[in-house]
């Protein structure tokens, strides 16, 4: 050491270590690190199981000895299992159950009623509509004959009324005054406008027709291949095809036949020239939807000899009521 150098000291501890206090940090991570495992682990169960097992979790630990411990000690195994359904609660009345069911049904009855009296009300509300339009119908139909120059050497020979169907218009012949040429579907021009006239009035409503032939009982000679039931068709074709050029949309035409003799207008004459006719009914939308759908419920008698509303039975007139409608014309 040089002289006047101040000299160096060193101090020396001796160490104590940590003693038992060294690793209490340790476990206080331990402790949080399994809080975690155990939230996570809770929070994974609890996406895992359904409201109704979440409902018993909680209402188990809210009070263990309620109606949600279920099973031996108040566990239910089915809580933590999911593929073990948790057991229904047999805590409510069965009488009570039977008289809210028979309730339920009983309100739904009620209104199952509710919704077909409705339905029969605004079904008896649209027939009543339809009437009244049909009414209207035939009011102008017969105003339009009366003052149209076109109707007026038909005029006897034009038979409306108002039947189970709809509205019926036909026109008859008369011994001079035939609508076709004799066994022939050649319509008589006088005929053909009269037809074309009435187009536009029966386009006034939305309702389909139906046209039909009808011929004498005066048969073709024997042997013959074409016969009143292939003349009354095309005649009553020949009347369909007048009406379109009339205007009428063939799409509203709803069926198109012939009846030859079997539905004479006079039953005891029935080579009478009157039944000699073309008839067309003017459609209710019930019996048109009947008819596109198969005709059930409806025959040919039904659609060709309908009878006045409300009556069920098909009616033939006789001459005395032939002769009454004609002179009521005239």
């Amino acid at each position: 050491m040089e002289k006047g150098a101040q000299p160096i000291i060193i101090i020396k501890k001796k160490g104590h270590g940590h003693g038992h206090h060294g690793g209490g940090w340790k476990v206080a991570l331990a402790d949080f690190m399994t809080a975690m495992m155990a939230f996570f682990l809770l929070m994974w169960l609890l996406g895992s199981t359904s409201k109704e097992q979440q409902k018993a979790i909680s209402g188990y630990f809210n009070d263990p000895g309620s109606e949600f411990a279920i099973g031996e000690g108040g566990a239910n195994p089915g809580l933590i299992n999911a593929e073990q359904p948790q057991a229904e609660s047999h805590s409510k009345d069965p009488q009570t159950e039977d008289k809210s069911d028979k309730d339920n049904a009983e309100e739904n009855t009620q209104t199952q009623t509710a919704e077909q009296v409705s339905e029969a009300k605004l079904k008896k509300e649209m027939e009543r509509i339809e009437k009244e339009q049909l009414e209207q119908l035939q009011q102008q139909v017969q105003e339009e004959i009366n003052k149209d120059p076109v109707f007026q050497q038909m005029k006897d020979q034009i038979l409306i009324d108002l039947t189970a169907l709809g509205l019926r218009i036909q026109i008859v012949d008369k011994d001079q005054r035939p609508g076709f040429d004799v066994g022939s579907a050649r319509m008589k021009p006088y005929i053909e406008d009269v037809l074309k006239a009435l187009a536009p009035l029966l386009d006034k409503v939305q309702n389909k027709i139906s046209v039909t032939g009808h011929t004498d009982s005066t048969a073709y000679g024997v042997g013959a291949t074409y016969t009143n039931w292939e003349l009354s068709a095309d005649r009553a074709n020949s009347a369909r095809r007048a009406l379109l050029q009339g205007g009428f949309p063939d799409t509203k035409v709803a069926t198109v036949q012939g009846m030859g003799s079997a539905a004479p207008l006079v039953a005891d004459k029935p080579d009478a020239p009157i039944n000699r006719r073309i008839a067309i009914i003017v459609l209710k939308k019930a019996v048109a939807d009947a008819l596109s759908s198969g005709g059930s419920g409806l025959n040919s008698n039904d659609l060709l000899n309908s009878t006045d509303v409300g009556e069920p039975k098909p009616h033939i007139m006789t001459q005395k009521e032939v002769d009454a409608a004609i002179d009521a014309k005239r």
